[in-house]
């Protein structure tokens, strides 16, 4: 009897841990992620413009 009480309320416990855990999670980003979001972003833009780069110079390429 002790052994259904203690798992069930060690299930208990660990469902209210996990509740309080997700319920933690904040829509806001930190710092950390802000910079990671604005390093993600350069390195997008560096990438369209290499392509682009590559792009003009195949154009080019063909034009001679």
């Amino acid at each position: 009897m002790r052994g259904v009480m203690a798992r069930k309320l060690g299930l208990t416990l660990a469902a209210g841990l996990l509740a309080l855990g997700l319920a933690a999670c904040e829509d806001d980003p930190g710092p950390a992620e802000e910079a990671g979001q604005e390093v993600d972003q350069a390195m997008e833009e560096a990438g369209d413009n290499v392509e682009e780069m590559g792009d003009e110079m195949e154009e080019a390429a063909e034009g001679e």
